[in-house]
This record gives structure tokens, C-alpha cells and sequence, in this order.
């Protein structure tokens, strides 16, 4: 046990298989342990490197193995892939590709997540399912009365209120179609029930800490991009400068440069997609807006948009936002300005 430097882990829910291996890389033993055996050989294992791929369960037991003193290594699954030997797909071979992995100079890693910030992560990951389920039930109710010829215009506001007519709308149709559509509105009404109690904590979590207050302080970031970015964003000293955050973020074009010549695609879609969707987001809101405000003439946004579509002047200006956050947290300041000025 005192010849082991690196213990690489195939996480499951009750079987783990454990690869140890020595400095130079030699494999001391590749076994399969249970949950309670496992735990017990990290706290029996002098303090060594831990590696794991980065997947739901890691960040628990990365901080367990770092606090008995282990160094943690959570690995994403893209980096260990090509280490896989390609003979048989199976727990040991993946073990194997973790400490083979794990051995690598420089090889990209990913921060242990504390247990508030998972928290903060199940609080916002519970608000989307809650969002799309609502959105869900909107569409399908809408499709069914369009089937026995109820056309209702645009938007959830007018369906909401079809409830207080549903009855003489539907006494020619049979008295199913009213019942089942009541179902579909009393399950609405509980989800939107249960949306505001999670918004309400949304608030508070976003209100407590101090990087997320900072953030909100920017035109289009509010309460539910503030949480993603405090459920989801590592440390900002982690980067060196906003472009690298956008960067992480996905907002940065894909580069297919070759013999000198840069050559610039769309952008990369790499990273936090739930930030990144609501900061384009955020940022359309912000184009609508400052067009209704007339933008000013000769400016950032009216030059850019004058060149591009406004979908892409979206997630420009998205790029922009997440340097904005980058310089805000890094530097302790908030936003000043109005919207005008931001774009």
C-alpha cells in the first residue's frame, strides 16, 4: 500500500473497480470493491492521488477522499477516452485509462464542487424540469382542443383564461373533453405553485451571496442566469482573463487554423450550456429592449447589427456579458451604467 501514488477509480453506484498504481506507472492491483469496502480503503490508503472521471457522484466522493488528505483528480470523460484500450470495453479497462490518464502532464481537470454548490445546482436543475413539465402540458392541452376544433391564440395568458369559458365552449363536444382539459389545469396550477416557491429560494440563494449579487447588477443577468452561474461557474480565478471564460462557456468562434492561416467557424457550444443558453437569452432581451430605446446611433451594438443577424448579435453580445461577469467577480466591483450605455 505504501507504493501506491496514483488509486484511479470506475465509479458505479455499488461496485467500484480500483486500478493502484506505483510512479512509474505500473499497475499494483486492478480490482472490483463495494461501496462500504471502498470507503474504507480510502481511509486505510496513505494520502496519494485519486483519480476519477468527472460524473454525477464524483464530486461526493472527491470530497471525501480530500478530506482524509488525497489529492483529487477529476478527469473528464473526453480526456480518458482515447487511453481505453480498444480490445474490450470493460471496468478494469476503464480504471486502467483513468491512472494512464492520470499520469498525463497537464491533463485538464475539473474543480471538486462543494456541497452548497451542488445544492444550488438540484435547486436550479429542479426549477428547469418544473419549467419544460409546465411548458409541457401548455403545448399538449393546446393540441388536443385544436383536434375537436377550439383554436385559441397565442400564449398561456389566453389559455388560462379559456378555463372560465371551457364549459359552453365544449357542451356540444363530449363530457370527457372538459374533464380531461380540467386535469390538464389543475396540474398547471400545482406546477406553477411549486415554480414560485423554487423562484422564491432562487431569490434568496441569489441574494445571500455576494457573486451572484454582483452579477445580477448586469442588464439581462437576473435571478435564474445569477443561480446557474453560482450553481454552475468554477472560480473566476481560474481563467486569466474574460476571453477564457467565454471561452469555457462555449461563446468563443471554433478555430480550424492551419499553416499560419487563422480560420474562424461558429462558436463552440463547449462547456456550461444552461449559462451560456441563459446569457443569450439575457442578451436578446437586452437588443429588444435598447431597439425600443433607439439605439444610439454609430454605437457597439447598432454597427454590429448593422452587419449581422440579430440572433448572432445575440450571442456577441452574450460574449460580452460573460466577460463583463468575468471582470465584475475578479475585480470585487458591480455594474454601473444603464442599458443604453451597456450596449
Amino acid at each position: 500500500m505504501s507504493d501506491i501514488t496514483i488509486l484511479a477509480i470506475d465509479l458505479a453506484k455499488n461496485s467500484f473497480q480500483v486500478c493502484a498504481a506505483n510512479g512509474d506507472g505500473e499497475v499494483i492491483f486492478n480490482r472490483s470493491h463495494s461501496r462500504k469496502k471502498f470507503e474504507q480503503l480510502l481511509r486505510r490508503q496513505r494520502p496519494c492521488r485519486v483519480a476519477m472521471e468527472a460524473c454525477a457522484s464524483a464530486h461526493f466522493w472527491g470530497r471525501l477522499a480530500g478530506a482524509l488528505g488525497h489529492e483529487v483528480l477529476l478527469i473528464p470523460p473526453i480526456y480518458v477516452k482515447p487511453f481505453v484500450k480498444r480490445s474490450a470495453k470493460n471496468d478494469a479497462n476503464d480504471a486502467a485509462a483513468i491512472a494512464t490518464a492520470a499520469r498525463q502532464p497537464n491533463i485538464p481537470s475539473v474543480a471538486v464542487k462543494s456541497a452548497e454548490q451542488q445544492a444550488h445546482a438540484m435547486l436550479f436543475r429542479t426549477h428547469q424540469t418544473l419549467t419544460r413539465q409546465r411548458a409541457q402540458l401548455f403545448v399538449t392541452l393546446r393540441s388536443h382542443l385544436y383536434e375537436h376544433g377550439i383554436v385559441l391564440a397565442k400564449g398561456n395568458a389566453v389559455l388560462l383564461r379559456f378555463r372560465d369559458r371551457m364549459t359552453e365552449e365544449t357542451d356540444h363536444l363530449p363530457p370527457i373533453i372538459g374533464a380531461t382539459a380540467e386535469l390538464y389545469f389543475h396540474q398547471i396550477e400545482q406546477l406553477t405553485q411549486s415554480l414560485r416557491v423554487v423562484e422564491r429560494e432562487l431569490e434568496k440563494a441569489t441574494a445571500a451571496d455576494e457573486d451572484a449579487r454582483r452579477a445580477r447588477t448586469i442588464p439581462g443577468v437576473g435571478p435564474i442566469s445569477a443561480a446557474a452561474f453560482l450553481a454552475f461557474a468554477p472560480p473566476m480565478e481560474a481563467f486569466k482573463c474574460g476571453r477564457d471564460f467565454a471561452a469555457w462557456l462555449g461563446l468563443v468562434p471554433r478555430q480550424h487554423s492551419t499553416g499560419g492561416k487563422p480560420r474562424l467557424g461558429q462558436v463552440s457550444k463547449m462547456g456550461q450550456a444552461d449559462l451560456r443558453r441563459l446569457l443569450v437569452i439575457g442578451a436578446t432581451c437586452c437588443i429588444r429592449w435598447a431597439k425600443a430605446k433607439r439605439i444610439q446611433a454609430g454605437s457597439w451594438l447598432d454597427r454590429l447589427l448593422m452587419r449581422k443577424p440579430a440572433k448572432m448579435a445575440a450571442v456577441a453580445l452574450a460574449n460580452k456579458m460573460a466577460r463583463i461577469l468575468w471582470a465584475l467577480v475578479s475585480r470585487k466591483e458591480t455594474y454601473r451604467g444603464d442599458l443604453l450605455q451597456y450596449v
